[in-house]
């Protein structure tokens, strides 16, 4: 007769474990991680205010976890876009609008706090989300060292840029470095170069189509 009731606790517990990282992630987007007390978590939660210690050890705990839980909903979120059988067009704007609504959508706090909070983490706290980011971000860069080569780009953009390119992995970063030589044929003044320049060669190069694996969200799990 004992081992019915412990079901319910422990699913009780999961879930007040899960409302508490809710509410924390929604605190921390408003009011930022240093301006959130637990005696505010609590509150906010109903709970007395030691209550949130049986869950995790620390406030810098819940930051962590608030995290984690962002970057597994939109890792989940985007597997359930790419599992859809749509045409490659819908499948990317499923795959934006999922995005967008893991950071803007009401109640999906967890990934501002990733971006905003992110200076709030400990050394070794940052070094584990890093790493955990870099899992997902990964396979994908991968794909962009690939096929983001200079033949490519210098032909997407060749109306605007008219020397050659180079393209310098940044691996540390997961990022590529792009220098376009001549573009524009040098018309443009030095601060337009390093601002709006820069930000329209950039949203035209997103307009690049290349090849990536359909499967390549779920390969970050690995």
């Amino acid at each position: 007769m004992n081992s019915p009731r412990r079901k319910p606790r422990r699913n009780n517990e999961s879930n007040r474990r899960e409302e508490l990282l809710r509410v924390s992630a929604r605190l921390f987007r408003e009011k930022g991680f240093d301006g959130t007390t637990i005696r505010d978590i609590s509150s906010a939660a109903g709970m007395h205010s030691g209550s949130p210690f049986y869950h995790f050890k620390t406030k810098q705990d819940i930051l962590v976890a608030v995290m984690e839980q962002g970057l597994a909903e939109g890792l989940r979120k985007t597997e359930e876009v790419m599992a859809l059988p749509l045409p490659p067009e819908q499948k990317l704007k499923g795959l934006i609008r999922a995005q967008l609504g893991t950071i803007l959508e009401e109640g999906n706090d967890f990934i501002p706090v990733l971006l905003y909070d992110w200076r709030s983490l400990s050394p070794a706290n940052r070094r584990r989300i890093v790493a955990l980011k870099d899992r997902y971000d990964a396979p994908t860069y991968q794909v962009l060292k690939r096929e983001v080569t200079r033949e490519r780009v210098a032909q997407h953009l060749a109306a605007t840029c008219n020397g050659p390119v180079e393209i310098y992995p940044l691996d540390n970063l997961l990022a590529l470095k792009i220098v376009l030589n001549a573009a524009l044929q040098g018309g443009a003044s030095r601060s337009l170069r390093m601002d709006s320049l820069g930000k329209a060669v950039a949203a035209q190069l997103l307009r690049m189509e290349i090849e990536a694996p359909a499967t390549l969200p779920r390969l970050a799990r690995s």
